[in-house]
Formats: structure tokens, sequence, C-alpha cells
């Protein structure tokens, strides 16, 4: 018999387990764009555990194990900023970030009042812009890192979450 993968709030104790994860599905996207400097990859255990204790953190896991996340936090304008959405690679192309997605929205909506949700990813990401979009965001600008990389800024207004999530 399978396990159920379960969506909760991250705990402090689960700080070394997001950051591990985070290491392992942001080398794609360093490989993508020719730069290991970026600041997933360089994010320290204590910076990932204040982060714990300021804005909504969730975790999708699979038994014991840490196999997905996300990050949440909404300004006074009521604008989410949803960042850091990770699916272990061996649980990808199976609905997890959709699921992870989904759920943060909800969070930020009831417990912080958004109003709407903003995302980035970079320009040659394809496969965050199709999720992205699948999900109801559309694409508000774009701005220029450096030569190599551009990133997409995507999104959508809070009344259409449960509308795109059961589309």
């Amino acid at each position: 018999m399978g396990m159920s993968v379960t969506i909760s709030a991250a705990t402090a104790d689960d700080a070394e387990q997001i950051l591990k994860l985070q290491y392992l599905c942001y080398q794609g996207e360093a490989e993508l764009y020719g730069d290991y400097s970026i600041e997933p990859l360089t994010q320290t255990l204590d910076d990932l555990r204040a982060e714990l204790g300021q804005g909504c953190v969730l975790v999708a896991r699979l038994g014991e194990e840490v196999v997905g996340s996300v990050r949440g936090a909404v300004d006074d304008k009521g604008t989410a900023a949803i960042g850091k959405l990770i699916v272990h690679p061996r649980m990808q192309r199976h609905g997890l970030g959709g699921r992870l997605l989904a759920a943060i929205e909800a969070q930020l909506a009831e417990e912080r009042a958004a109003k709407r949700y903003r995302l980035a990813t970079g320009h040659r990401s394809d496969g965050n812009l199709r999720l992205y979009r699948k999900y109801g965001y559309a694409q508000v600008g774009t701005q220029e890192v450096n030569r190599r990389l551009s990133l997409v800024t995507l999104e959508k207004d809070a009344s259409m979450s449960a509308f795109a999530a059961s589309a």
C-alpha cells in the first residue's frame, strides 16, 4: 500500500529538509541560466529559519520526508508574493506543484486576506511558466536581471483561485 502526500504548515524542524530539497531543486535552474550563485542555492539555514517565522511556509510530505514546499507573504496592499515552489524531482509531473500552489493561495487568502497573487520565474523556465498559466496567472512584466536571465512576473486576482484550480 502506497503513502499519500500530505500538505501542511512547515515547522522549525523542517528547515534542514526544506533547505536540502531547495538546493536539489534549483540545480536545474542554475544550469539553465549558467548561474550557480542564485539566492536559493546560497540561502543559509539561519535565513530559512527566519523565513519560517515570518511568512506562510507549506511543506508536502511523503511519510516523514519533505518532498515539496512553497512560501508566501502578503504586503499591506493585499498582494501575496509566492515563491520557492519546489517539488522533489522524483515527484514532479504528478500534480504536486499545482496542489502546493493552490494550498498556499488558499492559506494566504484565508489567513492573510490576500487580494492578488504574484510570482516570478526565469524566462526560459518553461515548465514553471506552463504551471502558472494553467493556474490562471498572466504575465504582467519582465525584468532583465543580467544578460542570461530575465524574470517574468505573473499575477492573478485572488477571486480566480477556485476557478483556475478546478479548470
